[in-house]
This record gives structure tokens, C-alpha cells and sequence, in this order.
């Protein structure tokens, strides 16, 4: 491929409805991935440490999954390692939809075991019930009256 990313392109990417972002079994995977990997060392529980926060809305390499893939892949200057070698592209991408999924730059309600202390946004379990919102079926009032 003439980016360099390999595995899933994204077109495909696109053409399958992001799945990779977007489904409860690879969210759930990345989630496993990236405390099996390491990442909580230089990441911490996203906040940051010896690496960047994953929470803020700063990154420097901007927020698309490409970029998150190219990163846990190829590595970056200064401190992130290539994992190329040590991960299927399967299981890049399910790592950077989890990572994805805790940055700030997209509200998601998608968050399949997650623990919530690290996020900045509620799980979707936790969410107002969208019933509250709702008018109701047509003829019903408020109160029960008709």
C-alpha cells in the first residue's frame, strides 16, 4: 500500500461501517490489548505519564484511526514502540479504536467494559434514558391522562 499501513485499507475500513470503532467485541478487545501490551505504563490509565495523554484533545498526530494505526505500528520519535512485530494488524486496529474511544476529539456513547474512572464522558449504560425525552405514543399525556 502506498501509505505504508498494510492489513485492513481504508477503504475496506470504511466500506465494512468501522467496525473496528464501532463494535463491542473489538472495543472490548482493544481495552484488553492495551493493558496486555504495556500501554498503561508510558499512558497511565489514559491521563498520561512518561507519555502523552490519551484524554486531552491534543495529539500530535490528529485523532483518525489511520494515524492511531500508523502510531502503535510504526512507533513515533521520541518514545513510542513499534509493534509491528508483536501484534496482528487485527489487533492494531481493535487497540487504536479503544484508544480512539478515550480521546476527546468525538463524544462516543460506545464504551463496552470500560471502566469509568479514566474517562471524561459517561459509559452508555449510565446515560439519562432516552424514555425521560420522549413525548410517548400519540394519544398519551403526561400523567397518564388522555
Amino acid at each position: 500500500m502506498p501509505n505504508g499501513i498494510g492489513g485492513a485499507p481504508p477503504e475496506v475500513y470504511l466500506a465494512l461501517g468501522k467496525p473496528y470503532e464501532k463494535t463491542a467485541f473489538d472495543l472490548s478487545q482493544g481495552k484488553r490489548l492495551y493493558a496486555w501490551f504495556g500501554c498503561p505504563t508510558c499512558h497511565g490509565d489514559g491521563r498520561g505519564s512518561t507519555g502523552p495523554s490519551l484524554l486531552d484533545g491534543f495529539w500530535i498526530y490528529g485523532p483518525g484511526m489511520v494515524s492511531l494505526v500508523g502510531s502503535i505500528k510504526d512507533g513515533r520519535p521520541n518514545g513510542m514502540p513499534s509493534f509491528k512485530d508483536r501484534m496482528t494488524i487485527d489487533e492494531i486496529w481493535q487497540l487504536a479504536g479503544y484508544v480512539k474511544s478515550m480521546g476527546a476529539y468525538k463524544a462516543t456513547v460506545l464504551s463496552p467494559a470500560r471502566d469509568d474512572k479514566g474517562h471524561t464522558r459517561p459509559a452508555e449504560n449510565r446515560a439519562p434514558a432516552a424514555v425521560m425525552f420522549n413525548e410517548g405514543p400519540v394519544g398519551f399525556a403526561p400523567g397518564g391522562k388522555l
